[in-house]
Formats: C-alpha cells, structure tokens, sequence
C-alpha cells in the first residue's frame, strides 16, 4: 500500500525592501523627466549665472581689491559658481517642494517605504547633478575666458561647493515650509537670494565693504560657504580659518535642517 505524502508548502522568504539608494534614484529620475520638461527652469539653472557673471563684470572692475588679495578673475569666478548653486539647487527646489506637496505627491510617497528625508533628498537629485556638471564648465569656460589662475587650494573648492548644495536643499525645504502656493513659490526664494547677493560676498566681496557691514554679513548663512570659495582660488586661507567658516557652514546646515524637521508640510496648507 503506498501513502502519498502531502506536498510541502513553499516556504517564502520575507518580502525584499529596495534599499535608501534605489529608492531616491527613482525619485530622480522621475524628478528628472519633469524637470527638462520645464522650460523655466532649465533656462534659469543654466543661462542665468553665466549671463550674471558677465553682467557683473564692470561692477566689480570699478570695485577697489587693493590689499584684498583678490582680483576680477578671483571674485567673478567663485561668485558665479556660488550664482550656479543658488539657481540650479535653491531657487529650482524651492518650486519642486512646493508643487509636489500641493499636488499630494508627497503625502502620497509617505504612505509607502520611503522615508521623510529619502524623499527630500531623491527630489534634489537632478538639481543636484546638474549643479556639478554646471559648476565644472563655468570654472572651466570663466578660468579661460577671464584668464584665471587655478584653485591655489582645489579641495576648498569642492568642499564648499558640496557643503553649499547640502545648505541650500535645507534652505529649499524650510522656505517651502513658509511657501504657501507653486505661485508664491516664485517670489519666497528672493529675500535669501538677495540678501546672499548683497551680503554674503558674490560680487562684491565682504573684505571691500565697511567694518560693520562686512562683520554683520559674515554671520549670514551662505557667507562661509562663499569664503571657502574664494578662499579656495586664492588659497589665503590658514587652517584655522577653514575649521572656522566649515563649522560655521556645517552649523547653519544644521539649523536648517532643524528647522525642516520641525516645519516643514507633507500635505496641502490650508
């Protein structure tokens, strides 16, 4: 007499989760195709900082370097990389937040395995690379055009340009905190804009200005990340110096990240 044995379920492993990386690159690609479909955007990220650098060009030949350590080439050049990162990562991010939490895309990306700052992040990704490859070609094309010297210090550089992107996907999400509609979004970036502009050392560098103005603009948010900069082509910077404008940078960073957390909206403001 033969038995059949009862056929064994088939064991099933536990369900595989995407990891942090797969899931914030899908974000960005999907960030990715709406954003080359946005005209605006694509012109403001790319045109812009060129158009000023070169715009800004007599303001700063009439400016008075002596004593300064710097030049033309020295202040147009970082200032214009520092201009790259404002349109292509602040300005641009922003507007993306904004939109995607009217339109519930956010609140809806919560409902599933991604997490809070996975999704922050994910959506920063194109602006994030096309930051990098635009910040690459203007050193390239301005140290050319304007007849630069290279970065005395290279790794100031990149260190400032990387730290400057991960303030200002902070700044980007606390001012989409305050950002009530995708049309107000157009105009809540300018008094960060400005006051970086005018304060923070772009164009007009903070050593130029008077004693009082030019202490009280060192304590601005982008102002460390603007000195690393120009400290960077000019390589002036002690070591000390460097510890100094990184914490001050790293501590802003942190601020706004703060403030992020405890502000920022997933869903709709009513």
């Amino acid at each position: 007499m033969t038995t059949t044995t009862p056929a064994r379920p088939m064991a099933t492993g536990a369900p595989v989760r995407s990891g942090s990386a797969s899931r914030m690159a899908a974000l960005g690609r999907a960030e990715l195709t709406l954003l080359l479909r946005s005209r605006a955007s694509l012109f403001t990220a790319l045109v812009l900082p060129a158009t000023m650098a070169f715009s800004m060009r007599g303001l700063v030949e009439d400016l008075d370097l002596g004593g300064t350590g710097l030049s033309i080439a020295t202040v147009l050049v970082p200032g214009t990389l520092a201009m790259a990162l404002i349109f292509s990562v602040y300005t641009n991010l922003v507007g993306v937040y904004v939109t995607r939490r009217e339109s519930l895309v956010l609140k809806r990306l919560r409902t599933g395995e991604v997490r809070d700052w996975e999704i922050l992040v994910g959506g920063a990704l194109p602006a994030l690379v096309l930051a990098s490859v635009q910040c690459v070609l203007l050193a390239v094309g301005l140290t050319a055009a304007l007849d630069a010297p290279v970065p005395a210090a290279p790794h100031l550089v990149v260190l400032a340009l990387l730290i400057g992107m991960v303030l200002l996907v902070a700044g980007a999400a606390l001012t989409a905190a305050i950002t009530r509609t995708a049309e107000s979004a157009q105009l809540t970036f300018l008094p960060f804009m400005l006051v970086s502009l005018a304060g923070s050392g772009l164009f007009m560098p903070r050593k130029v200005l008077p004693g009082m103005a030019a202490d009280i603009s060192a304590w601005l948010p982008f102002s460390p990340v603007m000195d690393l900069l120009q400290g960077g082509w000019t390589g002036d910077l002690g070591v000390l110096d460097q510890g100094r404008l990184l914490l001050a940078a790293l501590a802003w960073t942190g601020v706004a990240a703060l403030g992020v957390r405890q502000w920022f909206r997933w869903g709709p403001r009513h």
